[in-house]
């Protein structure tokens, strides 16, 4: 391979893959992506420079990473395949050798990820994530890495409109709530399959999001099991939904009472607040 300070097109995702004997798995959630626009848009909008510390999840054969490390960010990435990982730094080294001090290769399960198991404490996470485990791996983070104030990844579109979601949204869910807890998303841009290798048989989006203050007076671990009950059953009114959770329907009623919910809502018709407002009551 060429030493080059570009980013990575067709013929070097190919070529390195070739290199490697990698076969991209559904299982991984692998698909790469080739096209060098792209990268630079991810980067543009996530709005990471030299003052950053980027997480990034799953950085395959290096695309998004050298992107990241061209806008002079600092880049801790977690891949949880040992090839890749391995040969990492070696594909920045020959790309961006001037960037290669800053970038930090964890090899590890991104759903296992520790606050003690980085150097640094990153401020933004940037990532094309496994569609499999997407909202998993951002609730996991944004629990587990308090320092991360910001984030833009790239998901499957259907779970991207989930993410964003408001409430009485026909999508709105619990991933909608969970995020929301811990501050806002948006939904901010589509990204083609044909940016993709190999093509994935789904359609792909940007979100944003943005840490927030999490509601008062209530428990985190409370609340999202509140949510978990309210949308196990979710064509069914709080009243009956939050029955099992609460003990009876009539405590269900008591508590919802008590929050200021009229027991004949739906969970799809509550926000965050309210939901806390509701756990705040047990």
């Amino acid at each position: 391979m060429t030493e080059t300070s570009g980013l990575l097109g067709p013929a070097e995702i190919r070529g390195l893959a070739g290199e490697l004997d990698v076969r991209p798995t559904k299982k991984l959630g692998q698909n790469f992506v080739h096209d060098a626009n792209t990268v630079r848009r991810i980067v543009e909008l996530a709005e990471v420079g030299a003052d950053d510390v980027v997480l990034e999840v799953g950085p395959g054969l290096g695309s998004l990473t050298l992107g990241l490390l061209a806008s002079g960010a600092r880049v801790i990435a977690v891949e949880i395949d040992p090839v890749l990982a391995g040969r990492l730094p070696e594909t920045v080294r020959h790309h961006l050798p001037d960037a290669r001090e800053r970038l930090t290769v964890l090899g590890a399960d991104a759903l296992r990820v520790r606050v003690d198991d980085l150097a640094e404490a990153p401020t933004a996470l940037v990532a094309n994530l496994p569609y499999n485990v997407a909202v998993p791996v951002v609730l996991h983070l944004l629990a587990e890495l308090p320092s991360l104030r910001r984030g833009l990844v790239m998901v499957q579109t259907e779970v991207a409109d989930r993410m964003a979601a408001g409430p009485g949204s026909r999508v709105y869910g619990v991933p909608s709530v969970k995020l929301a807890w811990y501050g806002r998303a948006r939904k901010v841009a589509a990204v083609p399959r044909s940016v993709f290798w190999p093509v994935p048989n789904v359609d792909s989006s940007l979100v944003a999001f943005e840490r927030g203050e999490p509601p008062e007076n209530a428990d985190r671990d409370v609340v999202f099991a509140l949510v978990d009950a309210a949308f196990s059953q979710r064509r069914k009114t709080l009243r009956a939904a939050l029955a099992s959770w609460a003990g009876s329907a009539g405590r269900a009623e008591e508590l919802l009472t008590a929050a200021g919910i009229d027991p004949r809502t739906r969970g799809e018709q509550l926000d965050v607040d309210q939901f806390a407002a509701i756990a705040a009551k047990v």
